[in-house]
C-alpha cells in the first residue's frame, strides 16, 4: 500500500514547519544553529517509504525484480570474466539474509554486493606534493571532507585531484561514471553519484553498479540506510564500517521501471521539503529580527517608568513573541542588561549616593588589610566618567572589581593528591552550569585542604568566577560545606554587609561584563582569564538598597522566563512526538 505523502504533508503542515530545535552556538540568543526537526523527519520518512515500496504504486506488467536480478548477475559475470572487476569475496548464503522489513511481492531482497561491486579507496604519501594537484586538473579524487555541506546528487571532483603518479602510489581505484560514493568514516553516511570517472580515499566504501541504470535508486537507498549503518558501526569516538559490512547489507531491489518512478517521486518530494525549509527558515529569521527590535526598545527605555510602559506592551504579546528558547534567552540577557544600566527599578533619593557607599567599601577593605585579614589589592584606575560605555543614574558610581573586593585569588596551582573521600576539590566542570555541583567531584585529604585553604578560603556567600576553559561564569557559594578549588576558579571576597553578592553575580553575568570577560580571555584551546583582568572589570555600582531591589526584580522576571521556557520545552517535545508518531505510523 502506498502512502499519500502529499496529504500527509498538507494535513500536518504545522507539525513539519514548527517542530524545531536549536543547537548550542554563540551570540545573543540568535546565534544558535536551527535544526528543523520536523522537516528532517519528513525527509527521512520519504526515504524510508521509498525503500519499503510505499512511495509509488507497483505495476504487475513491469519486469519483476527477479528477472532484473538475473540481468544484474549476468552483467556481473561478464565484468569478472573480462577482468574489469575482481571476483567478489563470497559471503554467507542468501538464505541467511534477514530482511529488516516487508517489501512488495514484485521486489526481492539481496545483499548489496549483488547489485554492485564494493570498492574502497586510498591516499598516496601526503609528504610528496607531486602526488596532488588542484581539483579539476588531474585524476578526480574525493575525501569525506569534500562532501561536508555538499547538496548536489552528482559530483565531478574534490578540492584536490591525484596526479598519475599519486594514483599509482596509492591503493585508490578509478571508478566509472555512475558509481555511488558512500563515506564509511569521518563521518559515515554521505552519499553522492560520480558524474565522471573518479577515485576516493580510504574513507569510502563505494558501490559500482553492475547495471548503471540502478545507480540513482542505490544512492537513494544508501541515504535511507545511512543512520542505521552509522548506529550499528563499531567504535565510539571513531566509527567506521568495513567493506564486508557494507557488502552484506540487506538491499531491497525493485523492478527497474519502478526504481525510476521512485527516484522521480523522491526528487519531487525533496523539492517540496526544500521549499518548506526555506519558508520556515525565513519565518524564523523574521521572528528573530522582530524579537531583537522589540527587545531593543526595552534597552532604549529612558528610565524605569518608560521601561514599565514598554514592558507592558511587550508582555501583552509574550505568547506570540517568545516562541523559541533562543528568544527567551535573548529576553534574559536584555533583563540583565537593563539591570546594570539602572533602568529596571526606580531610583530613590533616600537610598543615598553610591559614591558614599564606595567610600565605605574601600574603608572597610583598608581596615581588613590593616588587621591582617586581607592583602592590599593592586588596583587599576577606573575609566573616567566621560568615556564610560553606558550612562548611569546620577546616584550610581563607576568602580572596578579590585576596588570593591578585598580578596581576588584562585585555587591550587598544582594538581593535588586525590583520595577516595575527604574534602571535595572543585574545578570549572563542577560549576560551569552556574551553580555548585558536588555530584562528580574529586576529593583531597583534610590536611591538604587545610594547606590550600590558607590561600583560597571559599565560604558561604562568596562569589566564584570560572577562569580557565569555560570563562566568566559567576557562582555564589550557597553552602557551608568545606571545599577546595583548582586554579581554574577565581574566588572573590568583599564586605558583603555593604555589597549584595547576588547583585555582583548578575552583574558578572550581564552582557556588559561578559563582553569584558570575553575580550580579556587569553588563548584559543585552553582559554584563560587571569586574575588581574578579573580585578579590572568595570563595575556600575548602585546604592545598596537599590541593589537588593534590582536582585528581587531580576529574580521575578527570570522566574517568568523559566516558566516560558518550560512551556516551550513541553510544546517542542509534543511537536517532536507528533512528528515521530506521524512518520512512524506512515512507515508501518
Amino acid at each position: 500500500m502506498t502512502v499519500d505523502i502529499a496529504s500527509l504533508v498538507s494535513d500536518n503542515l504545522d507539525i513539519w514547519t514548527t517542530s524545531v530545535e536549536r543547537k548550542s552556538g554563540t551570540g545573543r540568543g540568535g546565534g544558535k544553529r536551527i535544526n528543523l526537526y520536523g522537516i528532517d523527519s519528513l525527509r527521512a520518512l520519504i526515504l524510508d517509504l521509498a525503500v519499503r515500496g510505499k512511495l509509488v504504486s507497483q505495476d504487475s506488467n513491469e519486469e519483476p525484480a527477479a528477472d532484473l536480478l538475473k540481468r544484474i548477475r549476468k552483467a556481473k559475470a561478464q565484468r569478472v570474466l573480462s577482468g574489469e572487476i575482481r571476483k567478489p569475496r563470497r559471503l554467507d548464503n542468501d538464505h541467511n539474509l534477514k530482511p529488516p522489513f516487508s517489501i512488495p511481492d514484485t521486489w526481492q531482497w539481496i545483499r548489496l554486493d549483488e547489485v554492485g561491486a564494493i570498492v574502497g579507496g586510498g591516499t598516496p604519501p601526503a609528504g610528496n606534493a607531486g602526488n596532488f594537484v588542484d581539483g579539476g586538473q588531474g585524476v578526480p579524487w574525493l575525501t569525506p571532507a569534500d562532501l561536508g555541506g555538499y547538496k548536489g546528487r552528482f559530483i565531478f571532483h574534490g578540492e584536490r585531484d591525484l596526479t598519475e603518479a599519486g594514483l599509482k602510489a596509492s591503493s585508490a581505484t578509478v571508478m566509472p561514471t555512475g558509481s555511488v560514493l558512500f563515506t564509511s568514516r569521518a563521518p559515515i553516511g554521505y552519499v553522492v553519484i560520480a558524474a565522471n570517472p573518479i577515485s576516493t580515499n580510504q574513507g569510502f566504501k563505494s558501490i559500482v553498479p553492475y547495471i548503471a541504470e540502478c545507480s540513482p535508486f542505490i544512492a537513494t537507498a544508501m541515504k535511507s540506510f545511512a543512520k542505521t549503518i552509522n548506529d550499528n558501526a563499531p567504535g565510539t569516538t571513531f566509527k567506521e564500517v568495513s567493506g564486508k559490512m557494507v557488502a552484506a547489507l540487506p538491499f531491497p531491489l525493485p523492478p527497474i521501471a519502478e526504481q525510476r518512478r521512485i527516484v522521480a517521486k523522491v526528487d519531487e518530494l525533496m523539492a517540496l521539503c526544500d521549499a518548506l525549509e526555506t519558508e520556515s527558515a525565513s519565518a524564523i529569521a523574521a521572528h528573530q529580527t522582530l524579537v531583537e527590535a522589540l527587545l531593543a526598545t526595552l534597552t532604549d527605555s529612558t528610565d524605569a517608568a518608560d521601561l514599565a510602559s514598554n514592558w507592558a506592551r511587550l508582555e501583552a504579546h509574550f505568547d506570540s513573541l517568545f516562541t523559541t528558547e533562543a528568544s527567551v534567552d535573548a529576553l534574559k540577557q536584555t533583563i540583565l542588561d537593563l539591570a546594570v544600566r539602572g533602568k529596571l527599578v526606580e531610583q530613590d533619593e533616600s537610598d543615598g549616593a553610591a559614591s558614599d557607599l564606595l567610600k565605605k567599601i574601600i574603608a572597610s577593605n583598608s581596615e581588613r588589610v590593616a588587621a591582617g585579614d586581607a592583602k592590599k589589592m593592586r588596583s587599576k584606575s577606573v575609566t573616567p566618567s566621560g568615556s564610560n560605555p553606558i550612562d548611569l543614574p546620577l546616584n550610581w558610581a563607576w568602580t572596578s572589581l579590585d576596588r570593591i573586593a578585598y580578596k581576588i585569588t584562585d585555587g591550587a596551582h598544582h594538581t593535588p593528591t586525590y583520595t577516595d573521600d575527604g574534602v571535595p576539590f572543585l574545578s570549572v566542570k563542577d560549576m560551569s552550569a552556574g551553580s555548585l555541583d558536588f555530584s562528580d567531584t574529586r576529593f583531597i585529604s583534610a590536611e591538604e585542604h587545610a594547606d590550600l585553604y590558607r590561600r583560597c578560603d571559599p565560604e558561604k556567600g562568596d562569589l566564584l568566577i570560572t577562569k580557565v576553559g569555560t570563562t566568566g561564569v559567576p557562582v555564589v557559594v550557597d553552602t557551608a560545606q568545606p571545599f577546595s578549588l583548582f586554579v581554574s576558579v577565581a574566588l572573590i571576597k568583599a564586605p558583603w554587609d555593604l555589597l549584595s553578592v547576588e547583585f555582583l553575580r548578575l552583574l558578572v553575568d550581564s552582557p556588559f561584563v561578559r563582553k569584558q570577560s570575553a575580550e580579556g580571555t587569553q588563548g584559543i584551546g585552553n582559554k584563560n582569564l587571569v586574575l588581574r583582568t578579573i580585578g579590572a572589570f568595570r563595575i556600575p555600582l548602585p546604592p545598596l538598597a537599590e541593589q537588593h531591589r534590582i536582585v528581587a526584580k531580576v529574580d521575578a522576571l527570570m522566574a517568568l522566563c523559566d516558566q516560558l521556557k518550560t512551556r516551550l520545552s513541553d510544546a517542542v517535545q509534543t511537536q517532536r512526538h507528533l512528528a515521530h508518531a506521524i512518520t512512524h505510523g506512515a512507515a508501518n
